[in-house]
């Protein structure tokens, strides 16, 4: 569904990553991992059409993004923003209904349809009781649980998120990563950035990881994310495991023996 090709991406003159070869395949869930600075927003707002392409392509569904108008691309792909500033005191349906923006006509407004859907995907996420409060009085971690509703309402088949769990509590989280499993069950493929390898081994198929604008690793989550790899990003040794009687795997850092 979504190729890139040999990408090089940057702003302006700047560039900041050279060569990055990425697939998504239909109901996929890849992470991409790296430290501050490693490209990653930059390379997510190229792959969105936000910022031109510096060298090489984007493809969606084997054309180039520049091929695709702002309409259809929307459409087809979905953006949740690490940040997003609020100016104005609309309600969070409203909010949500934004997301309904590239299914209306031209100076349509939202119907019946589009409002149960907005509720629908509120109730979701656990957000139905707070549609009529202003998004402006939010908190930071309510604010982005309405900006990924604005997404899931554009239904998307594709969903890009921008370390979606940045602001919000450890509850919070765990029920997004769930969310995140159920779309892919659902065949919405979903590119996402973290910081937390631990997130990557919940809900990642598979891995990329970007150092210094560079993809230095892609594969399956379990072959890639290694203590070695994670070394190289972070710049700290860490001990990866098995939880007893799970198959899942957790990191820790070793900083404790300093």
């Amino acid at each position: 569904m979504l190729e890139l090709l040999s990408l090089g991406f940057g702003h302006g003159q700047r560039v900041i990553g050279t060569g990055v070869n990425l697939s998504l395949a239909t109901g996929e869930v890849l992470a991409l991992l790296g430290a501050n600075g490693a490209g990653k927003t930059t390379l997510f707002k190229t792959v969105l059409g936000l910022l031109p392409v510096q060298a090489g392509q984007v493809l969606l569904d084997g054309k180039p993004l520049s091929a695709w108008s702002r309409k259809d691309r929307a459409k087809r792909v979905a953006y949740v923003p690490q940040v997003h500033a609020a100016l104005f005191p609309f309600t969070v349906l409203d909010v949500v209904l934004m997301g309904r923006t590239a299914h209306l006509p031209p100076f349509a407004t939202p119907g019946r349809r589009d409002r149960d859907i907005a509720r629908e995907v509120l109730a979701g996420l656990g957000m139905a009781h707070l549609e009529a409060r202003p998004y402006t009085e939010l908190s930071g971690g309510e604010r982005q649980i309405v900006l990924i509703a604005r997404a899931l309402a554009q239904q998307p088949e594709i969903l890009v998120m921008d370390e979606p769990t940045a602001s919000l509590d450890y509850g919070n989280q765990m029920r997004l990563l769930q969310q995140i499993r159920q779309l892919a069950k659902h065949q919405i493929s979903v590119i996402l950035s973290t910081h937390n390898p631990d997130h990557v081994f919940m809900v990642a198929d598979r891995v990329a990881l970007l150092h210094e604008g560079a993809v230095v690793g892609l594969g399956p989550t379990g072959e890639v994310l290694t203590p070695q790899a994670l070394k190289r990003l972070y710049g700290i040794d860490v001990v990866i495991g098995s939880i007893q009687g799970s198959d899942a795997r957790l990191c820790a850092p070793r900083l404790w023996q300093e």
